[in-house]
């Protein structure tokens, strides 16, 4: 073979070699390629499904936290309103007026559909939002006349209200172990009524009227929730009409116990200007309809004893905090007594849960 031909040969399967090696490299780095897209796919959906996973266990974290957080706001903004003006009836109706405004605004804006009321649905809201307004007044009132850290203490009461509303109107007969479990609350209640510094009867009595309607507003709610309309409503909506109907009701009651008061001289004569008063009643209100909203965002996500003993927690975490931000006075016996009643709302729950579980059993 001649040198030029032998020569171009060469080339040729030089140039095939090469094209060989580089077909395997395009080859090798295109495997690599799908193997790295594959593993990025892989984390993505595994970082995806850990996502979905873990989102209710968040929302649930961060509704407890909304929860406690806006109680705290709303009991020192309307501890420092209702100190500066006592007028807690105007004060209830204009919170509950500010709350129609932001529920209207909702339906408004089809943020929330709005329900449709029936003339029986119209009946029984008429009749909680009586009972609701009533309770938030007459805790409104409370707060007005006695320290918050009190006003919570007095409120641990609710259980025993509960047992006793639930077997007069519902038939349910409470066990001895449930009737037991009452014990340490009262107790701790008396005890704490008996050393707090701040005590007032009509404070003490205002709270104790307002565990009655609560509790009566319960009670209530398991009779007319059994109608197929109310069963229609969800708790953003149940909460939305009960504040509207709350508000109809709240807003000739305090014009007919506290009109003769509703002047400037009397709003300011506190020492809080009139800017600060409009603030805090705006924050209290806002704090008011979120706390609320959030603890029926709990309540969807948990079982109605988990519920309940979270509301025990945060009422001394409320109670904490009030006394941290007021300064106000307590003793060691007082703060004994505040204990003992939350212990025994906590194991109230806990007696609670296992006789719900027996029964389902």
């Amino acid at each position: 073979m001649p040198e030029d031909a032998r020569e171009m040969d060469g080339k040729r399967r030089a140039d095939v070699s090469a094209k060989s090696v580089s077909g395997e490299a395009d080859a090798v780095s295109a495997e690599g390629g799908n193997i790295l897209a594959a593993r990025a796919e892989a984390l993505a959906l595994t970082a995806l499904e850990w996502g979905r996973a873990a989102w209710p266990t968040f929302t649930l974290v961060a509704s407890f936290g909304g929860w406690y957080y806006f109680s705290i706001a709303f009991n020192i903004y309307q501890k420092a309103l209702l100190k500066a003006v006592p007028m807690p009836w105007t004060v209830t109706a204009l919170e509950l007026l500010i709350g129609s405004a932001l529920v209207a605004a909702t339906w408004g804006v089809r943020l929330k559909r709005a329900p449709e009321c029936t003339s029986d649905m119209i009946k029984a809201v008429g009749v909680l939002g009586t009972v609701h307004f009533l309770g938030n007044a007459l805790t409104n009132v409370s707060l007005g006349k006695v320290a918050v850290s009190f006003t919570h203490t007095v409120k641990a009461l609710e259980p025993v209200f509960s047992v006793g509303l639930s077997a007069a109107f519902l038939g349910a007969i409470p066990s001895l172990a449930l009737c037991a479990s009452l014990i340490p609350i009262i107790a701790g209640v008396m005890i704490a009524s008996a050393t707090e510094v701040s005590f007032n009867m009509a404070g003490f009595l205002s709270a104790m009227g307002s565990n009655l309607t609560f509790q009566s507003r319960n009670v209530l709610s398991k009779m007319f929730m059994k109608g197929d309309e109310m069963k229609k409503l969800d708790y953003y909506n149940l909460l939305g009409v009960l504040t509207i109907a709350s508000t109809v009701i709240a807003i000739p009651v305090a014009l007919a116990t506290e009109f003769s008061k509703m002047t400037l001289a009397n709003v300011t004569a506190g020492g809080m200007p009139i800017q600060t008063v409009g603030f805090n009643l705006v924050m209290a209100a806002l704090c008011f309809q979120l706390y609320q909203q959030l603890s029926f965002s709990v309540l969807e996500r948990v079982n109605p004893v988990t519920h309940s003993v979270g509301n025990s927690l945060k009422r001394v975490i409320v109670i904490a905090a009030s006394v941290l931000i007021f300064r106000n006075p307590v003793s060691a016996t007082n703060i004994g007594g505040t204990a003992l009643a939350i212990f025994g709302v906590i194991l109230y729950g806990q007696v609670k849960q296992r006789e719900g579980a027996k029964k389902s059993a």
